[in-house]
């Protein structure tokens, strides 16, 4: 069993006889001397999507669930769900939208490096690559003479995300995104 301190996004733990997904970590160092470093740990329960807040300190223990990780690809978005296919053995996994928190954005049909995470042969989340390559189909026109340093516009992308970008990119051109912040890193080789 892992210390609080060594548990990270994406693991699955047991709480009350239950599993639930890490979320998100925030990490507390109390200023006084002696008091240890606390965890508040945000959990999404595995079966029911339920939201669940807990602090840990840095050296309680907290147990851990069977996971298997499986590289898959996006195919495609049919309601209610969104379909990945396992890249071994070509399998399809269905999965629905509170599954993919924050995620569907940047989703983009056949893209791959994607992680789904098997709980009991049912997919319960999914880690995207650290970041996205999408087109621009709709921004103000780009202004000549613009740094990469100065103001930033508006721009659509084509999963259909909304994001700043520097002033001088323009519709049609392919850009890098951090999946994990949302924010634009750079123009797509």
């Amino acid at each position: 069993m892992p210390k609080a301190s060594e548990l990270s996004r994406g693991d699955v733990v047991e709480l009350n006889d239950e599993a639930y997904l890490i979320k998100q970590i925030d990490v507390r160092s109390p200023s006084s001397r002696g008091a240890n470093t606390l965890y508040k740990i945000r959990f999404t329960h595995i079966e029911n999507g339920r939201k669940w807040e807990q602090t840990f300190k840095g050296d309680e223990f907290v147990k851990t669930t069977e996971l298997i990780r499986r590289s898959a690809q996006f195919l495609y978005y049919a309601e209610p769900s969104y379909t990945f296919m396992d890249l071994e053995d070509y399998s399809q996994y269905d999965v629905g939208e509170d599954y993919l928190e924050g995620q569907v954005q940047w989703l983009s049909d056949g893209l791959e490096n994607i992680t789904v995470m098997i709980i009991n042969e049912k997919v319960v989340a999914i880690e995207l690559p650290t970041s996205v390559v999408l087109e621009i189909i709709e921004t103000a026109p780009g202004i000549k003479g613009a740094s990469a340093a100065s103001r930033t516009k508006t721009a659509r992308l084509s999963s259909g995300a909304e994001i700043q970008v520097p002033e001088y990119l323009e519709q049609g051109e392919k850009i890098k995104i951090n999946t994990g912040t949302g924010k634009y890193m750079s123009r797509a080789n």
